[in-house]
């Protein structure tokens, strides 16, 4: 197991990014936490969130999909 996938800054905080939502490169779209470190995961591209494919507090290995983005 590579990490642990969150969608939120914390528990009480809103998502990063919902599906529909429109990003732009750069972005935080997630936090991994691996080793205890907490890693913001930042988008490589512009476009539309179209599909989140793992659910917050999930185990994810590396090379995993997390993210369906429609570029824009």
């Amino acid at each position: 197991i590579v990490g642990t996938f969150y969608r939120a800054a914390d528990p009480t905080a809103d998502p990063f990014v919902e599906v529909g939502s429109l990003i732009r490169k750069g972005q935080v779209l997630c936090i991994i936490e691996a080793m205890k470190l907490m890693n913001k995961i930042d988008s490589e591209h512009e476009g539309e969130v179209v599909e989140i494919l793992v659910e917050n507090g999930q185990p994810i290995q590396f090379g995993e999909l997390l993210f369906k983005i429609r570029p824009s």
